[in-house]
């Protein structure tokens, strides 16, 4: 004798078991987007270099000693460099 088949058996019983519900998606992830940058970096590009780590604390230390920034110093410089070479001093000054 064949032994029925139970998917048949239970559909004619009549079920009572739900129906699997689906999980819910996750929502799409968001476009990446660029961070916002302050009104004051507006047109401007960073200019950076790779020093020995004194040259960094002494920098920073020069700074406090003439209560300035980092920026304003080698703002300084670069057009102290630029006068050198006969380039107009274009480095904006704090």
């Amino acid at each position: 004798m064949k032994k029925p088949d139970l998917g048949e058996v239970i559909r004619a019983a009549g079920s009572t078991r739900r129906a699997a519900t689906p999980l819910p998606q996750p929502p799409a992830p968001a476009p990446a987007l660029e961070p916002a940058k302050p009104r004051s970096r507006t047109g401007t590009r960073q200019v950076a270099g790779h020093f020995p780590a004194e040259v960094a604390w002494q920098l920073r230390e020069l700074a406090v000693a003439r209560r300035t920034t980092v920026q304003a110093l080698l703002a300084e410089a670069l057009n102290d460099l630029f006068a050198k070479h006969g380039k107009p001093e274009i480095a904006p000054r704090e």
